[in-house]
């Protein structure tokens, strides 16, 4: 343990956590570990470009800690020392063996990349690889032909490189004890990345694809880069100006963006996407599994509570842990994760888990240290600003409840007695509602604590609040839109927005001068729903023009408390730009390739009344 021991003496314990360790360097790392590249091969011959770096100090073995990514294990050569190693530095200070893998048809590995491999259930030969064959053919390699480790494996990933480590699990190497997959992209058609209940999220998607998987790519190697598409720092104006989503390979990508215009021939949930969800294949789990998301990831929030289910569902017995927290995408290991836009947690959250849970966990599982103790579900209730322990989730005491759409923009928990009310509004497609009130090209990862006051002003955003609250109400599982609707139109898109509502009394925070709390109306869950598929995801069908029909969807879950003097608050509306792509209102066969002609203002209408009573649907703590 030579190795490790000037490494302590230079940065403070763990026991510290509120104090930031120094900053690692590649002068750092290369002080206390070696570092190789290998390219390792897979069972069909492919061969996985690999770098290792492992602890100088040979005295003792060492467990292995992987990473496997889309986005490069980069820096490449002899001289290509990374700058720090690990999910945190608490890692890269007690030593493990690290091995970052660029994943197959990507960057210096051989193969073709497939976004997000469809996995083989079934595999006949050697010829049947996906993601697991490919992390259990390297740890066999890994086992067989690094020196000093102890026999022990876990991996952890974010983002893609969390569908990678769910993947990685699935029938997994003995070796494989524990996995950590954070925001994991799961099913990016119901719920993460690209599609939100079949609405297409434009600024997002289409960002991401600028810089991703540019082509032509000739052999291993680099995306080729190309230029930001000229006005894209105001994404509203940009995609309105562009139109037809269809429109973006002729203008922007011209044949260089094969994934992303891959994706406008499946507007529809059909084979291509249902092979890329990943849900199906998360049983028989044998490695331990720490779960983890932010409740304001932009990206991929619907992930971790999907893979939990999933996991907890089918496979029975298995040590499934989640972890959610007040993050946007990927914060937990980025920052103090203290606040969010306006919206503050008044601790070091990020800090707090990196320290206590993430770190604790890993080493249990892979040094044999003692039982960090983490609970079924552990989550931060947001608006009470504290970490909550659960032995199920959703917890087993809360009751089912609704919060009804009344009469002049009433909300409450009874619904209204009358059989005629309804609300309407007109949606406009060549005057969206933005997502957010100032000028972005993409999709700020605040925009999910964003301030609605701009939108609840607009005459096409309905608006349904509580009178002040007189106690606190905890809201703790998912929040279930049921909107009987109609339009004058044959398509039509509604979303959904649960708001925390601050009192008039609220004063500015002496971190945010700035900004006038008072009045807040917090973001804390909104959806849209593509009402096309009111019936099924699979096969679309038009609306009856001015005729009722009935939405209900499920949106990702919360943990929030409105406190007293609060006011709760739900928004409904029909666009929500370019966070989610446009609803041309005219009912066509595939939305991407819509014409100009086929975008149309309709009339929409809300009902809420006795006979159709829209709410939202919700689980209520004591």
């Amino acid at each position: 343990m030579r190795w490790l021991v000037p490494v302590l003496l230079a940065f403070p314990p763990i026991a510290s956590a509120q104090q930031a360790p120094p900053p690692s360097t590649p002068d750092t790392v290369r002080a206390y570990y070696t570092r190789t590249e290998h390219h390792i091969p897979m069972r069909d011959g492919v061969k996985l470009f690999t770098v290792v770096y492992a602890p100088r100090d040979t005295t003792r073995p060492w467990p292995i800690l992987m990473n496997r990514t889309p986005y490069s294990a980069a820096p490449y050569g002899a001289d290509g020392w990374a700058a720090r190693l690990g999910p945190s530095l608490h890692f890269q200070r007690e030593g493990f063996i690290f091995v970052q893998q660029d994943v197959r048809g990507r960057h210096r590995s051989e193969g073709t990349f497939v976004h997000m491999t469809p996995h083989r259930a079934v595999k006949r030969g050697p010829a049947d690889v996906d993601e697991s064959t490919d992390s259990y053919d390297t740890i066999a390699w890994l086992l067989q032909n690094l020196r000093g480790h102890n026999g022990k494996v876990g991996i952890v990933g974010t983002s893609y490189p969390g569908f990678y480590t769910s993947a990685s699990c699935i029938d997994a190497h003995p070796a494989l004890v524990a996995c950590s997959p954070q925001a994991p992209m799961t099913d990016i058609y119901t719920g993460d990345d690209a599609f939100h209940f079949g609405a297409f999220k434009l600024a997002h998607w289409f960002g991401f694809h600028a810089g991703f998987g540019r082509a032509p790519r000739a052999g291993p190697g680099a995306d080729p880069q190309y230029p930001r598409p000229a006005g894209l720092d105001d994404g509203y104006l940009f995609f309105l100006r562009q139109g037809s989503i269809a429109r973006a390979d002729s203008l922007h990508f011209k044949d260089t963006a094969p994934l992303f215009t891959e994706q406008l021939d499946h507007p529809n949930y059909d084979d291509f996407w249902k092979a890329r969800n990943l849900q199906p294949h998360l049983k028989g789990m044998k490695p331990a599994m720490l779960t983890v998301g932010g409740w304001y990831d932009a990206e991929d929030l619907f992930g971790p509570l999907a893979t939990y289910r999933a996991i907890e569902a089918q496979s029975p017995g298995a040590t499934n842990r989640l972890v959610m927290g007040p993050w946007s995408h990927g914060q937990w290991n980025r920052d103090d994760g203290d606040r969010l836009g306006h919206a503050f947690w008044d601790q070091k959250t990020a800090v707090w888990f990196r320290d206590s849970v993430q770190f604790p966990f890993f080493m249990h599982h892979l040094k044999g240290t003692r039982d960090p103790g983490l609970p079924e579900a552990l989550m931060f209730e947001t608006g009470a600003n504290r970490w909550r322990r659960y032995d199920a989730w959703p917890p087993r005491d809360a009751t089912r409840t609704a919060l009804y759409l009344r009469p002049a923009g009433g909300l409450d928990f009874t619904p209204a007695t009358d059989r005629e009310g309804a609300d309407q509004y007109v949606s406009d497609p060549a005057h969206p509602v933005p997502f957010i009130d100032w000028i972005a090209g993409g999709m700020p990862q605040p925009y999910l604590t964003g301030d609605q006051r701009f939108a609840s002003r607009r005459p096409d955003v309905l608006t349904f609040q509580t009178g002040e609250l007189t106690e606190d109400i905890t809201l703790a599982g998912p929040v279930t839109p049921v909107l009987h609707v109609s339009t004058t139109g044959t398509d039509a898109d509604f979303v959904v927005k649960l708001i925390d509502v601050f009192p008039d009394t609220a004063r500015a925070r002496q971190e945010d001068p700035g900004f006038v709390v008072a009045g807040y109306q917090q973001l804390v869950r909104g959806e849209p729903f593509r009402g096309r598929f009111r019936r099924s995801f699979e096969r679309p069908v038009a609306f009856t023009p001015n005729r009722p029909d009935s939405i209900r969807y499920t949106m990702p879950d919360v943990n929030h408390t409105f406190r007293k003097g609060h006011r709760i608050m739900v928004q409904v509306q029909s666009s929500w730009y370019p966070l989610f792509d446009l609803n041309p209102q005219t009912f066509v066969p595939n939305i991407f390739r819509a014409k100009s002609s086929d975008f149309q203002a309709a009339t929409m209408r809300v009902y809420r009344n006795a006979v159709r009573a829209s709410r939202l649907e919700v689980l209520r703590l004591p």
